[in-house]
């Protein structure tokens, strides 16, 4: 999965972009790179293919200029990690630079319409088509934002883009399109942020609003405007996210993965607090509230997740099923929608992701929607996309986490299994 950040403001971008780009470096990647527009709008585009030290030392003394700008780490899809392929990409004269995340399914169509029209590729990737795009609706006269909100509905797939361009310098542009992983607003004093995790943003800001799929946004250093993709207007009040800036930190420790380890015991503590009376011994859930008629009709737990949460899922369903005496199961998530489970209104579908944004994991949650199960997701961030899908959420408190093994995330997920099935 790629990671995105941009920026718009009064500070210069680059540092921004770049330290940005490094805490999004859990996960995973094969190239990066970064565009920023200077005073008068011209870009410096700079990308490199292997780890972001690479693009970093390429910059070393010489970082572009501006208050604009947008960064990407990549995972290869189409075209070899190769400097050519790497994000940022642009039209035909430098005036649109995208940034992309997910797969164009029907690029090689759009692609070929693109190069009959004229135009001119430089790499092997889907993504590059969408700056092309951009560039051919402005051609016809379209604004900046109209281009791009055009071109989004020509797009077929799960994708995440983030737009600049030479014609409005102080402007970034986004839209979301399925569940390509998030895109996330960070609000900060006369400057606006916007990532693909919320790692990215902490250390700026911790008011944030969550992009849905079928949305975009337009963003300049005074504000944020949202919208659907046909036009209208939609509202969004920022929410506040808890954030210790020790936590993005290593301290004493070696890598992140040991000092979350470290940090299990206070994790538990938080997940504990409130859900649970020692004088009475009971287990008492504020957050959300399953009415009775609900209980009732329960029949059936299916247990979703990745990685490490699908981990999670399966000691889960022991607890469900010796503790609750439901029957229960687990299910890959991104399994779970090919094989045409039997679910209904009777049951009951506990979805687990970390970030509340695994596009697996919600294409399995909109599945559940469909056959008209009640749904329950277990998450670490409030207005994160399986909280909007689901009827009911339970936060599992971990805090910021950046190892890739999660292993706050599975600790706190077993805790808020058991006392769920308590």
């Amino acid at each position: 999965m790629c990671g995105i950040i941009a920026y718009a403001g009064a500070r210069q971008a680059a540092p921004i972009i770049l330290e940005g780009l490094a805490a999004l470096e859990y996960r995973g990647y094969d190239s990066a790179g970064i565009a920023v527009l200077d005073a008068d709008g011209i870009p410096a585009v700079h990308k490199k293919s292997g780890k972001l030290v690479n693009l970093t030392a390429a910059l070393q003394g010489s970082l572009p200029e501006g208050v604009t700008g947008v960064g990407h780490t990549r995972w290869a899809t189409h075209g070899a990690p190769t400097d050519f392929n790497a994000h940022p990409h642009t039209d035909c004269d430098n005036q649109i630079i995208v940034v992309h995340n997910g797969i164009v399914e029907n690029y090689v169509q759009i692609k070929e319409d693109l190069i009959s029209q004229g135009h001119e590729f430089t790499s092997q990737t889907d993504a590059e088509c969408i700056p092309h795009m951009i560039e051919s609706y402005i051609e016809q006269e379209y604004s900046f934002e109209e281009a791009v909100r055009a071109s989004a509905r020509e797009i077929k797939g799960a994708n995440a883009v983030v737009a600049i361009s030479t014609r409005d310098p102080g402007k970034l542009v986004a839209f979301r399109l399925g569940n390509a992983g998030g895109l996330v607003v960070g609000y900060g004093q006369d400057e606006l942020f916007l990532a693909s995790d919320l790692p990215a943003l902490l250390p700026h800001t911790q008011e944030v609003a969550y992009l849905a799929g079928g949305e975009m946004v337009t963003l300049d250093n005074h504000s944020a405007n949202y919208f659907t993709l046909d036009g209208m207007g939609v509202t969004k009040t920022p929410m506040h996210v808890a954030y210790d800036p020790l936590s993005a930190a290593k301290g004493e420790y070696k890598h992140f993965m040991l000092k979350e380890i470290h940090e299990q015991p206070e994790a538990i503590i938080n997940s504990l607090r409130g859900r649970v009376s020692f004088d009475d011994l009971k287990v008492v859930f504020d957050e959300f509230q399953i009415s009775d008629a609900d209980i009732a009709r329960i029949d059936r737990v299916v247990f979703l997740g990745m990685g490490t949460s699908f981990n999670a899922a399966m000691v889960a369903r022991n607890w469900m099923e010796s503790l609750a005496r439901l029957p229960s199961e687990f299910d890959n998530s991104s399994e779970f929608r090919y094989r045409d489970p039997v679910i209904d209104e009777n049951t009951l579908v506990v979805s687990l992701s970390q970030s509340g944004e695994t596009a697996d994991t919600l294409a399995a949650m909109e599945k559940a929607q469909e056959n008209g199960a009640l749904q329950l997701t277990l998450c670490n961030y409030p207005g994160t996309q399986t909280t909007r899908i689901a009827d009911h959420t339970m936060l599992l408190r971990a805090g910021l986490e950046i190892g890739v093994a999660s292993s706050k995330t599975f600790t706190n997920s077993l805790i808020s299994l058991y006392l769920l099935a308590i």
